[in-house]
């Protein structure tokens, strides 16, 4: 039997020693295991049939989310109207909550809530000149900012509503440019929601 050496020293310096019939043992092992053939496993049809509602499921959750539309895209504003709260067809809207029209630049209105029409206050008209500092108490009803171009229903004891009951309300705003008017440029936006 004969030895030959491999270039790697143990732990104290010495060479080991390989046996070459070793050696010639583990190659023809190697190549024995190459050439064999690789069975082929058929198709687990339980396995398949099970993975399939959940391959399903998983497309139908990415269409979903694909094709969901959310936010100001469900409203379909029109351009002169930014923002409204309650959203329209609000489902939890709680009893003492305002009804604001965010107006874009250069806009007016006046909101009809439930068949009601309210005078619309102007905000400079309200507060003239406060102290720094001041707590200016605004009164209930419909009040326009101009700086901000802001329609604010607030529910009060002083008006037709105090707060909304429960079940469905309607909110109508007209709206025109200020240069215009709105006997020559006004239009309406109708919405509801659900107060809980």
């Amino acid at each position: 039997m004969q030895s030959s050496e491999v270039d790697r020293r143990d732990g104290e310096g010495a060479l080991d020693q390989v046996d070459d019939d070793a050696l010639s043992h583990v190659d023809d092992a190697a190549d024995a295991s190459a050439a064999a053939p690789v069975a082929r496993r058929g198709i687990d049809w339980k396995l398949a049939l099970a993975s399939l509602p959940i391959a399903l499921g998983l497309f139908l959750i990415g269409f979903g989310l694909v094709r969901s539309v959310t936010g100001d895209d469900v409203t379909k504003l029109p351009r002169a109207i930014e923002e409204i709260t309650p959203t329209p067809d609000a489902v939890q809207v709680l009893a003492q909550t305002n009804v604001v029209v965010d107006l874009a630049e250069g806009y007016e209105g006046r909101l009809i809530i439930d068949g009601l029409q309210f005078e619309t206050l102007l905000m400079q008209d309200l507060i003239s000149n406060p102290e720094p500092g001041t707590q200016v108490d605004i009164p209930a009803g419909v009040v326009f900012e101009r700086g901000n171009d802001t329609l604010t229903f607030t529910p009060g004891p002083d008006i037709d509503i105090e707060r909304f009951s429960e079940g469905i309300h309607t909110v109508k705003v007209i709206y025109w440019r200020t240069e215009l008017g709105e006997a020559a440029d006004a239009r309406s936006y109708p919405w509801t929601f659900n107060v809980v």
